[in-house]
């Protein structure tokens, strides 16, 4: 009977580590990926004007032709000037997404427009075009007003039409191959919802169970006290590495900007389940000490 009543405990243990670590990841995945509100957070953090200069550089360094390699400027600026309304609408398009994702929307329709950048952009190019003449082609240079205007307009229009006017997510422009993607994910979001409330009704029925085995106060406090113990260690030890380690990857294909934005990512990333290693150590030191104190005030119950 104590063999069999042994195992029993030592079984639900087992499955309540388990679900620890299920519910550790479950809960990271809310906390971030699955929260909208993280998500634009992150998309705060983004230094966007520096972003595009350096993927343009990297992208179309020595194919930009000279007359309009000065042009670049006025994009960038542009950008810098209307950070704050585009990051306005990502964080709409955004909510609206996660919307689609949780199951609070049955129709996916992100928006994003670029308006803003292109609004203005036509005088800053004019005024950089007249300024930097030296930049073009001595035929060009040498054009009067009038004609160099001319000339500007037909270059303006080729530059406006490489930027869209706004950037569209649905139904009908995403390929079928993606939307099925997307789907997938929708009904996986509505599992894990499920699944994290699960695990913590089941991780109350067996430490219930546990407690019940043991009917004293030590034993059991003894032995969820371990259990919260050893896993928050692992948890937080894991965090830390990951903390620790993860900025000095090397990521020679990836601009600075956005090396700094991933790293800082990654942190946060992994933040809640340092909170929760944390937090389970805590627990578990509290729950050990009972174990000890507690026999030596109420002697008779042990």
């Amino acid at each position: 009977m104590n063999f069999l009543k042994g195992l029993l405990k030592t079984l639900l243990t087992f499955l309540l580590f388990l679900s620890l670590a299920a519910f550790g990841t479950l809960f990271a995945l809310r906390s971030t990926l699955l929260d909208p509100d993280f998500v634009v957070a992150q998309v705060e953090k983004l230094d966007m004007a520096a972003l595009a200069e350096e993927m343009t550089d990297f992208q179309l360094s020595g194919q930009v032709p000279t007359e309009a390699a000065f042009l670049e400027e006025a994009l960038y600026s542009a950008i810098a000037e209307n950070e704050p309304q585009i990051k306005e609408q990502a964080r709409a398009a955004i909510y609206s997404g996660y919307d689609y994702l949780l199951g609070k929307s049955e129709e996916l329709n992100v928006v994003i427009s670029f308006e803003p950048i292109k609004m203005g952009l036509r005088d800053r190019l004019w005024q950089l075009f007249q300024q930097n003449k030296e930049s073009l082609p001595p035929e060009v240079a040498a054009l009067p007003p009038e004609m160099l205007e001319q000339y500007f307009e037909e270059f303006y229009r080729q530059f406006e039409s490489e930027i869209p006017s706004e950037f569209v997510i649905d139904e009908s422009s995403l390929p079928p191959e993606m939307m099925a993607l997307v789907d997938i994910v929708r009904e996986n979001a509505g599992y894990m919802q499920t699944a994290y409330y699960g695990l913590i009704a089941l991780m109350v029925v067996l430490i219930m169970g546990i407690i019940l085995l043991h009917r004293s106060v030590k034993g059991a406090t003894r032995e969820l006290g371990i259990t919260f113990l050893i896993y928050g260690a692992i948890e937080y030890a894991g965090v830390w590495a990951t903390q620790r380690y993860s900025s000095s990857i090397p990521l020679p294909d990836i601009p600075p900007s956005l090396q700094t934005w991933l790293n800082g990512f990654i942190n946060d990333l992994v933040a809640p389940m340092q909170v929760l290693g944390i937090g389970l150590m805590a627990a578990g030191a509290a729950l050990v000490i009972v174990s000890i104190v507690y026999p030596r005030l109420r002697p008779a119950e042990e």
